[in-house]
């Protein structure tokens, strides 16, 4: 790699490179033999003629050369390695990106192909918070080492690379540009906020403490900080006045009952339909990370979760909640809103929030509890969301859009709606602090 102290940029995906092309030398070169074949016809001087064709010839051939000659294949050829840690990344946090450029067996030129490559990453601009990144590098004979800091701005699945790799011939007349290894695809996660969710009155918790349904003996509990609406019988006296602060039995046996988390896809925008507004997209993401949020929480808590989005033809079934609620638990919610985009048009959002809500009623579980995440519905999804509402709790965010007045009225019509079914609803403008927004919801049984 030339210029080592220099320190290659990170480029944006989707810029595209000639093949091959001539260097200033290569240039030069190319003009002054033309001009000496040109003086040495019209002076009718063979030799100059003759020194100027040699001089075309050279650029001919290593523009040739450099065509032919790919460096991902044969005996010489280089391969890329990458790995970025953590994969998945998550939204706002720094993810590293790490890859290895080394030929796959080691020969007397491999230090001279290393030395005159120049490297450049292709980054989708959604893993980039800026213009352009600068990288960590490390050369060794065999190989390069790259190491640089990415920041995913927005969830999704974003690609990263192909690597793209410059390199000149001997005599630096013509650079040629080719594509190495393959591509990554980050997967990133929405960010999560740990709302509070033991000892509020949601869910039932306090009507079950006081009925004694969660009382269990010592050897089949754990030992968690006291939150205010805590059951006192529940408090371990010899483990507070150890450690100074109350403690209180959680038991791990105990059954909390299922919790469905409803993501309505209507608050996002369609990848189709052409480039969103930025209030329309930065609302879908707020509605997705509410939605993670709340699903993260609950099973943090100790509940069985399952997360459901709307769609046309549905399939919902009492096995899919995840009960682990750390490792595989957690990650498993999260990976299910990576790919996650919005419908068609509103027409497809209203069927696919009546088709989602008519088989979640089909797949209940007993004391299912229902949390959904809605937008601005229309009569008939609202009224068939709103009827799914039983003798469990159901609660629900109906988020308010920034724009379009009319889709503002529908959001209230949507809460009037669901309300008078029994539902305990909040209605909440995008991009409200989701702490903000849970306290809001939590308020709202009091």
């Amino acid at each position: 790699m030339r210029g080592l102290s220099a320190l290659p940029r990170l480029r944006r995906f989707g810029r595209t490179l000639a093949r091959a092309r001539l260097t200033r030398r290569g240039t030069s070169l190319l003009v002054a033999g033309a001009v000496l074949v040109a003086t040495g016809v019209t002076l009718g001087l063979p030799d100059v003629v003759g020194l100027g064709a040699a001089a075309v010839l050279a650029v001919v051939a290593a523009w040739c050369w450099m065509t032919a000659r790919r460096i991902d294949r044969g005996r010489r050829a280089l391969g890329v390695a990458r790995r970025v840690q953590p994969n998945p990344a998550v939204a706002g946090q720094v993810t590293t990106a790490r890859l290895t450029v080394s030929a796959a067996r080691r020969s007397v030129t491999t230090a001279g192909t290393l030395a005159r490559l120049r490297i450049s990453e292709q980054a989708a601009h959604e893993l980039c918070d800026q213009g352009s990144l600068r990288a960590q590098v490390a050369t060794r004979p065999d190989h390069i080492a790259v190491r640089y800091r990415l920041r995913p701005m927005r969830r999704g699945r974003w690609s990263l690379g192909p690597l793209l790799t410059t390199r000149v011939d001997t005599f630096g007349l013509v650079s040629a540009t080719q594509e190495l290894g393959e591509a990554t695809s980050v997967a990133v996660w929405p960010r999560t906020v740990d709302l509070p969710v033991r000892g509020t009155r949601a869910f039932g918790e306090q009507e079950r403490s006081t009925s004694g349904a969660r009382l269990a003996s010592s050897d089949d509990s754990v030992l968690r900080d006291y939150v205010a609406g805590d059951d006192p019988r529940r408090v371990h006296w010899a483990s507070a006045a150890r450690h100074g602060q109350l403690m209180v039995r959680s038991d791990e046996s105990a059954s909390l009952p299922p919790v469905t988390v409803i993501f309505d896809r209507g608050l996002l925008p369609h990848p189709d339909l052409g480039r969103s507004s930025g209030h329309a997209l930065a609302d879908g993401e707020w509605s997705v990370e509410c939605a993670a949020s709340v699903g993260v929480s609950l099973l943090h808590a100790g509940h069985p979760v399952r997360l459901v989005a709307t769609s046309l033809a549905p399939v919902v079934d009492t096995s899919g909640f995840t009960a682990n609620r750390s490792g595989e638990g957690p990650a498993d919610l999260l990976d299910a809103t990576v790919d996650l985009h919005g419908h068609h048009g509103l027409s497809d959002t209203d069927r696919a929030a009546a088709a989602t809500a008519e088989a979640l009623r089909t797949a209940r579980r007993p004391g299912e509890i229902t949390v959904a995440v809605l937008g601005p519905l229309g009569p008939v999804a609202r009224s068939t969301v709103a009827s799914i509402a039983g003798d469990a709790l159901h609660w629900a965010f109906v988020v308010r859009p920034r724009t379009w007045s009319s889709q503002r009225t529908e959001a209230q019509d949507t809460v009037d709606a669901l309300r008078a079914t029994g539902w305990h609803v909040a209605l909440v403008d995008a991009g409200t602090p989701l702490e903000n927004a849970w306290t809001l919801l939590m308020d709202g049984v009091r």
